[in-house]
């Protein structure tokens, strides 16, 4: 493949000739001197440059447009070629919301890399319209995502199910119910997950069946990390909402203890995030791997 095109489609998505430098591992010189020959050969601009600020043409659009397309038919090949002597090779570029990456991924992965050595694997880890957006932009290739935040351009595969949970620490006052009643839940001091957080959105989604909205919790605190969210109920008097595969360890170990709420249920699909249309190569195989393999 032209590699004037893979700096095009990095310059692209990063809207940034200094990121797709440190991307691509050479220099921002070499960088404008491939966009510039495209842009000669096209006789076309291929980005608006306002300042230090760079955005895509029109004519600019319709060649990343081409080029993703390009590039998922380039992986493909690579991957059906080293098929045909037994050889899994390629590259999976994943992206996946911090509590998927945090407490499912690890061993998945872990089995994985060591089962396809020649397949390289990177992560990306952000909240799940974090995930969806660099998906959609294509700088990963396949997102494991959760909660509701569906977009109609990424096809969706149900991965497995989770529970969201009320908990305490066991050194807090707290610790002395054993069930609450909503009422009680919208009284009693909150801390949650960040908005855009896919367990956020299912919390509001769970409570909005009870006719309860998130603006009626006494809500002290968001956080952009379940990890956040525990050392916080160590050191006070309130309550959060996480995964229970988040807190399995603490549980266990008695540091944590969840607090059921009467009527009240929060649970979720986490599912495989990929653009329409993209077919078979690697992504299709870490998924059916995972499928079969997480615990």
């Amino acid at each position: 493949m032209d590699f004037r095109l893979k700096v095009f489609h990095s310059v692209a998505t990063n809207l940034s000739f200094t990121k797709a430098s440190k991307e691509l591992f050479i220099s921002q010189p070499a960088i404008s001197k491939h966009i510039h020959e495209l842009e000669v050969q096209y006789k076309t601009p291929l980005f608006d440059r306002v300042g230090s600020h760079i955005g895509l043409t029109h004519a600019g659009e319709l060649l990343l447009s081409h080029t993703k397309q390009l590039l998922a038919a380039y992986r493909q090949m690579d991957f059906e070629m080293n098929l045909l002597t037994d050889n899994f090779a390629g590259e999976l570029r994943l992206g996946a919301s911090t509590t998927i990456s945090q407490y499912v991924l690890p061993p998945v992965l872990a089995s994985f890399i060591k089962k396809f050595p020649e397949i390289k694997v990177s992560l990306l880890n952000g909240n799940s319209r974090d995930i969806e957006q660099v998906l959609r932009e294509g700088k990963i290739t396949l997102g494991l995502v959760e909660g509701t935040a569906h977009q109609s351009t990424l096809h969706y595969t149900p991965f497995m199910r989770d529970e969201l949970v009320v908990v305490a620490h066991t050194g807090s006052s707290l610790a002395a119910y054993d069930e609450i009643s909503l009422k009680q839940l919208r009284t009693l001091p909150l801390v949650l997950r960040e908005n855009g957080s896919g367990t956020l959105d299912v919390v509001e989604a769970a409570l909005a069946e009870h006719q309860v909205k998130l603006s009626q919790l006494n809500v002290v605190l968001q956080m952009g990390s379940t990890e956040s969210i525990k050392l916080f109920l160590e050191n006070s008097e309130v309550l959060g909402i996480v995964s229970i595969r988040a807190v399995t360890r603490e549980l266990m170990s008695g540091r944590l203890k969840v607090i059921e709420v009467e009527g009240f249920r929060a649970e979720r699909m986490f599912a495989f995030a990929e653009p329409q249309g993209q077919n078979g190569g690697v992504e299709e195989s870490f998924i059916r791997y995972a499928c079969q393999n997480w615990r």
